[in-house]
């Protein structure tokens, strides 16, 4: 089955930290991508620009309107993702805990859905 892991993450934190603890950050996702890879499990990844260069997008009228941002009332954003293949919810978290923004941040584990058939 597939899972999304949605990483959340404070977007200023990044720019705080030193050179070095970026090279950290780095090398840590690129571990945790890396056994993913070599475990079969990884199906897709991304991270995703900040969310001041996201767009709203609701239908209101039938006519589709376009707001600047998302305009939700917490600290963290959706950073990136992993989508992963994952025998059942309990190894998706476990994957989900091995990530490294559950140390920074949360990772919202989601099983996808699929239709009945």
């Amino acid at each position: 089955m597939q899972y999304l892991l949605m990483l959340h993450a404070e977007e200023g934190q990044w720019a705080q930290r030193t050179p070095d603890e970026q090279a950290q950050g780095l090398a840590a996702y690129g571990a945790f991508t890396e056994a993913l890879v070599k475990s079969g499990r990884l199906v897709a990844s991304g991270r995703l620009a900040l969310s001041d260069t996201a767009k709203t997008v609701r239908t209101k009228g039938g006519k589709a309107v376009v707001m600047d941002g998302p305009f939700a009332e917490t600290k963290e954003q959706v950073a990136g993702f992993y989508l992963i293949e994952a025998e059942d919810f309990a190894a998706a978290t476990d994957w989900a805990a091995r990530c490294p923004a559950s140390g920074h941040g949360v990772v919202e584990v989601r099983p996808m859905w699929t239709a009945a058939a």
